[in-house]
């Protein structure tokens, strides 16, 4: 079943809030939050065949990044060479996907390479947003649901598949110059991402003295950087943001106060939920299939 959009109009958020979908992304996004939680980027963790097949196609999508290089043009953002880069992505989608999926489950491909398309940004509009990162949650999802990925496989899905498609869309956007999407500007958390401060705040939950007020200090983030998600996104906001933090990144600056790491955690779970999957701009290009369904959950 080829997954497609249900929600259309407003009225139609209910029925997201409802669905197995939800309840099923939701449930992912929390469990790998468990998982996660208390350990460095850097620690010993299992590595299966198919996290090294995930990784391997993300190595794929970064060295067609090398093989197209930006374009002249008038203007500076939205470099149209993305388009050619994406029509690459679009093309053989369902084959890289194949490569990560057992023989059996073939026929579960084009279903599942769905939500890969839709998880590097939008060709016609070259922008990228949360609503992309879910895409590639989803698809990460989808494959726990078809049981390629397992329970044992959590600190792996965050720190070695999440991670390396973090570089790569952090390439992506720096190469070409693409638009954050639907973006608050100053007053959302971040211009493109939102996932990695939520894993990357459980990480620092209970660390004996790294604390949210230490994210602000240049120093702390340099030398800790490789451990910690969290550290590593704020790493990368002051390498393409100029002048002070507090007025480029307000959210983060506000919850730099906050006193604990699991109170960070807490409140970013809250407006996760509030800021990206209630709000209908970001909601509207979800796609639906047989993995991810827009039925109600069934108790």
């Amino acid at each position: 079943m080829i997954p497609k959009k249900e929600i259309n109009m407003v009225s139609d958020m209910a029925k997201w809030k409802r669905s197995q979908a939800y309840a099923d992304y939701m449930g992912f996004i929390l469990t790998l939050n468990e998982g996660v939680r208390g350990k460095k980027l850097t620690c010993e963790y299992k590595v299966s065949e198919p996290i090294e097949k995930l990784v391997a196609l993300l190595n794929t999508l970064d060295r067609w990044i090398d093989e197209t290089p930006p374009v002249d043009q008038p203007s500076r953002f939205g470099n149209k060479a993305f388009r050619t880069w994406y029509a690459k992505l679009d093309q053989e989608a369902e084959k890289l996907v194949a490569t990560v999926i057992p023989k059996h489950l073939a026929d579960a491909a084009p279903e599942v390479a769905v939500y890969l398309k839709e998880s590097v940004g939008n060709s016609t509009r070259i922008d990228y947003g949360t609503g992309h990162e879910a895409a590639f949650a989803a698809f990460l999802c989808c494959l726990c649901k078809i049981g390629v990925l397992r329970v044992d496989d959590q600190m792996a899905i965050v720190f070695k598949v999440f991670n390396r498609y973090l570089e790569v869309m952090r390439k992506l956007q720096k190469t070409y110059r693409m638009e954050p999407a639907g973006s608050q500007g100053v007053w959302g958390l971040d211009d493109f991402q939102f996932l990695p401060f939520i894993w990357g705040s459980s990480q620092l939950i209970d660390h004996p003295n790294l604390e949210p007020r230490h994210f602000v200090d240049e120093k702390v983030v340099n030398e800790n950087h490789k451990d910690f998600m969290f550290l590593e996104c704020i790493l990368f906001i002051t390498e393409m943001k100029t002048g002070p933090f507090a007025e480029h990144s307000n959210q983060l600056w506000n919850i730099s106060a906050v006193p604990s790491w699991s109170k960070v955690n807490q409140g970013l779970i809250r407006m996760y939920k509030a800021e990206c999957l209630e709000k209908f701009p970001v909601i509207q290009h979800f796609k639906f299939g047989s993995l991810l369904p827009i039925q109600p959950v069934t108790s």
